[in-house]
């Protein structure tokens, strides 16, 4: 109720404030699309390219080219496949715990786009060779001078930058934002204080 206020106060508007039930729902809908995304088109890669295989989509600026990387996102790390394993783990169950505090649309739709990135190459270290929890994860997406990667990737890095705007914004995960001090209302400083002192003798 006291964040509520002081969000009015601060905005002149009260924030949009969600069910339990529409965060979920919102940010469960939105991971099962980011990961069916994801999968489909590392279906199509599995199926209809050879690794390796290299296909232009536009000259110059993007390719599908078809690899498996056992590392972490943009290749990094490719010795250690398990270690990535547990932190997805862990990241997922991060996210879920940050799900159940949300109230925040922003927040909602930023953690179920992280959620259903994590989880896409979650399944592809889980259930893709050499086996259980080291399995390589499929990349395709090609630009110049910049680590092959995949849709599940791009969720991650575009959802960590908005989790990142909206700290930087103030944004709480219950929809209210971060009271801001006014200028009026601004502590005075010592200077300040004895200048003001000087003005009521005078």
């Amino acid at each position: 109720m006291g964040s509520t206020t002081q969000a009015v106060e601060s905005t002149g508007r009260a924030p949009r404030i969600l069910s339990g039930r529409t965060v979920w729902l919102s940010a469960l809908v939105l991971a099962v699309l980011v990961f069916a995304v994801d999968q489909g088109t590392k279906y199509l890669v599995v199926t209809q390219m050879h690794l390796g295989e290299r296909i232009t989509v536009i000259d110059g600026l993007l390719w599908w080219y078809s690899i498996r990387n056992s590392g972490a996102a943009f290749s990094m790390g490719e010795n250690v496949t398990w270690i990535f394993t547990l932190v997805m783990v862990a990241a997922a169950i991060v996210v879920l715990y940050l799900l159940r505090r949300t109230r925040s649309l922003a927040w909602t739709l930023s953690l179920g786009g992280l959620l259903g990135g994590i989880c896409g190459n979650l399944f592809d270290r889980l259930f893709r060779e050499p086996g259980f929890g080291s399995g390589h994860v499929v990349d395709f997406i090609s630009v110049p001078n910049f680590a092959i990667f995949n849709v599940a990737d791009s969720a991650i890095c575009v959802c960590m930058a908005l989790v990142v705007l909206l700290n930087f914004m103030g944004l709480n995960l219950d929809g209210t934002k971060a009271p801001q001090e006014s200028a009026s209302k601004k502590a005075k400083t010592p200077k300040n204080e004895e200048a003001d002192g000087e003005n009521a003798d005078a």
